[in-house]
């Protein structure tokens, strides 16, 4: 090798600056150097490695953040979404400066989820703030890695203190999108001061049957202006459609800060499918539907919403929503589903309950 190539290889390598952490195609397993801490719990000792420098739009990216649920007895649920199909990581310690680290090898991220994925983190201490981030390896470069994510949540006490609970529902209704002007979905920071525990989100987390218009005539004469996106500018029929309402409430960065902070709790309404729906109602007279039959409509918009909320799935039932979570001593959440189990709506004067 002569003098002007050893140089120009040994500019280049320069170029890459050490990271704190390693992707594990680096192990041959896969897998992280362990041992235990002393008195703490198990974390991942990992030898510093060369970051992989990519042009723009080479490495995947988690373009709707991150987002944990149903924190509960050790376990939690790490949510997020890549650009492509790739593998999800992740990273997870007891400090935000991610000393010993532990990681979880993931779930590929493939089109048949709309590239969303979750990984559930287990052996998580009582009463702790748990620091994670999560990123991912391109499966058509192997090289690529998406640029790390981070998000924090607080897991329930062992023994009994009080616990903070924030809720809502009815995120983006009655023709109010985001507006820039006025600072976008501001409720979110609002909540994220008050530094709950949990967020208990108790359904219509869209409004898929309610598009929205670029501006609404407020009765000062002002004008509320909405960002509108293709899916809602119509009211969602197709699974894309639906995807696309709850992209839209997570394009807000309000939105993305709160759910990366804040362990979530999240049900379902009507909203999310159309007002007041159940599974043998249909839209015949409804023009603006070309899909007329609710239950589609619904197996459609269920999809959608588990892809894009930190739900588990059951493996003895996939569709299964209802559930409880326990956070300490104190307080259980009872997450119920009246949706799925609902029947025709009428005028509430039957004298007995109709068991259909």
């Amino acid at each position: 090798m002569d003098r002007r190539t050893f140089l120009r290889l040994a500019g280049a390598a320069s170029a890459f600056p050490a990271t704190s952490w390693l992707p594990p195609s680096a192990f041959a397993d896969g897998s992280a150097d362990r041992r235990s801490l002393g008195g703490g719990w198990l974390g991942g000792r990992e030898r510093q490695a060369p970051a992989i420098i990519a042009a723009p739009g080479a490495r995947p990216t988690l373009p709707f953040g991150v987002a944990a649920g149903d924190v509960s007895g050790g376990r939690a649920l790490v949510w997020s979404r890549t650009d492509r199909t790739a593998r999800m990581f992740v990273e997870y310690a007891t400090t935000q400066r991610f000393a010993d680290p532990r990681r979880v090898r993931g779930p590929a991220a493939l089109e048949t989820s709309d590239f969303t994925s979750r990984v559930v983190l287990t052996d998580l201490p009582a009463g702790q703030r748990i620091f994670y981030r999560v990123l991912y390896q391109d499966l058509s470069d192997l090289r690529a890695w998406s640029e790390p994510v981070t998000g924090s949540f607080t897991t329930p006490p062992a023994t009994p203190r009080d616990v903070t609970v924030a809720w809502s529902a009815d995120t983006v209704g009655q023709g109010w999108g985001i507006n820039p002007e006025w600072g976008g979905l501001k409720l979110y920071e609002t909540m994220q001061r008050a530094q709950p525990d949990v967020f208990i989100n108790l359904g219509d987390t869209i409004y898929a049957d309610q598009p929205l218009l670029p501006e609404v005539k407020l009765d000062d004469g002002s004008t509320w202006k909405n960002v509108v996106t293709p899916a809602k500018s119509k009211v969602a029929e197709s699974i894309d459609e639906f995807r696309g309402c709850h992209q839209y409430n997570l394009s807000d960065e309000h939105m993305r800060r709160f759910v990366a902070e804040t362990a979530q709790v999240v049900m379902w309404d009507d909203h999310e499918v159309l007002d007041n729906w159940y599974w043998e109602r249909r839209k015949d007279n409804d023009p603006r539907y070309k899909e007329k039959s609710v239950a589609v409509l619904a197996a459609r918009a269920r999809q959608a919403f588990v892809e894009y909320n930190p739900l588990p799935i059951f493996a003895d039932d996939s569709e299964r929503i209802y559930r409880s979570i326990p956070m300490g001593p104190l307080v259980e959440v009872f997450a119920l589903d009246m949706r799925t189990f609902h029947g025709a709506n009428s005028d509430n004067r039957q004298p007995t309950l109709d068991a259909s």
